[in-house]
């Protein structure tokens, strides 16, 4: 199929991807002078020293100057910063460390399996919304570690005021493998057909969404398996569509850089890097990391609407029309009216992936219960259980 130029500019496709455009992106330099806040380059990515970005963001204009370098650095830099020490107090670190692993052991002791989006289910420990299970375990511990003046100066810089944390606890055994490599959410949760399905501008916006982070709960050398990045692989417009054909992983494997950490160190990137946890070949390091996804405000709509009111009332219409031979088209234009088509936010302790990288969405329950000519009782029972799984 061919394009016109029209439609190469407001549609992305696999076809788009190409190896030696991808390459001639990512395989550069990283000057330090592009990062005057930094105090060395080490595999291509700007490290920082918590003490000294404080120290330069103490005032207002100050802030703004790092805020700047920080966006350029993710936005068209390398893709991936880290800061040293940016928990400075160890002490802090290390309670919010048994608050986790106090999450950890009540999650085993219950019998739970934690999926893993990017790995086999069990290969790791992760608790899911760590941030409200350790708010409501041991919120003295919460308040001291989201204190904290780096993740709040970063998170502004990127999304602005108003943004919102969530995180996850992700502990990599020893023996633990690698994840395999991927973009992050949103469109990086979405199977190739689906983010296609988008224009060429949200594959663009997907990436401001949301500011991916981990803090390092223990020091963490190469062998354990830190995260692997490949830098400026973020700016490459095809890449939610990229990142899952063979040759763009294998030239993943090849071409990441990996980076030492130490407890308390922090790592921000932006969601379109390509990464992926690494294999932890260490002989006896739990490598945990409190892995942070945080939120623009604006990612909501301006109105609350009882949807799941609103497919209830509307099914029997669907389904009548459906049986009068309404076609797809017809159905899924309504269903899109009424029905909310994206499953995020969810609990995914109850609420986990089951075929791909997320859980049914409500249309997607719409349309499975006319597709098998469910009963409305049948729907509504459907659609209850559903809202119950995404509460936390």
């Amino acid at each position: 199929m061919s394009f016109t130029t029209a439609e190469r500019r407001a549609w992305l496709s696999e076809q788009d991807c190409d190896l030696d455009t991808f390459r001639a992106l990512v395989e550069r330099t990283t000057d330090l002078a592009d990062h005057p806040h930094a105090v060395s380059v080490e595999r291509g990515v700007p490290i920082y020293d918590s003490d000294t970005l404080r120290a330069a963001a103490a005032t207002p204009e100050g802030r703004r100057a790092a805020g700047a370098e920080l966006i350029g650095a993710l936005t068209d830099g390398p893709g991936v910063v880290v800061l040293r020490r940016a928990f400075p107090d160890a002490g802090i670190v290390d309670r919010a460390t048994a608050a986790f692993d106090a999450l950890i052991d009540a999650q085993r002791a219950s019998g739970a399996v934690a999926g893993d989006h990017f790995a086999a289910p069990g290969a790791n420990d992760r608790v899911w919304n760590a941030l409200e299970k350790t708010a409501l375990h041991a919120p003295e511990v919460f308040a001291d570690y989201y204190a904290n003046d780096i993740v709040a100066l970063v998170s502004a810089a990127w999304l602005g005021p108003g943004y919102q944390i969530t995180s996850q606890i992700n502990v990599v055994n020893p023996g633990g493998t690698a994840q395999n490599v991927h973009r992050d959410y949103h469109l990086g949760f979405l199977s190739n057909e689906v983010a296609a399905a988008y224009p060429a501008h949200v594959h663009r916006l997907s990436p401001v969404l949301t500011l991916q982070g981990a803090v390092a709960h223990c020091d963490m050398p190469v062998e354990s398996g830190p995260t692997m990045y490949l830098p400026y692989s973020q700016a490459y417009e095809p890449g939610y569509l990229a990142w899952r054909l063979p040759r763009f992983q294998e030239y993943f494997e090849t071409a990441h850089v990996q980076l030492a950490l130490a407890k308390g160190d922090a790592v921000f990137f932006n969601p379109a890097l390509f990464h992926a946890a690494g294999t932890n070949r260490s002989a006896g390091i739990r490598r945990m990391a409190n892995l942070l996804q945080i939120s623009s405000a604006f990612g909501r709509a301006m109105e609350s609407v009882d949807r799941e009111a609103m497919v209830n009332a509307v099914y029997p219409v669907l389904r009548r029309r459906r049986a009068e031979g309404a076609d797809a088209a017809w159905l899924d234009t309504v269903i899109a009216a009424c029905a909310e088509g994206y499953p995020f936010p969810t609990n995914l302790d109850a609420d986990p992936p089951v075929e791909g990288l997320a859980p049914p969405s409500q249309a997607d329950l719409v349309r499975r219960a006319l597709a098998e000519d469910r009963s409305p009782e049948s729907l509504r029972d459907a659609l209850r259980a559903g809202a119950e799984r995404r509460k936390s």
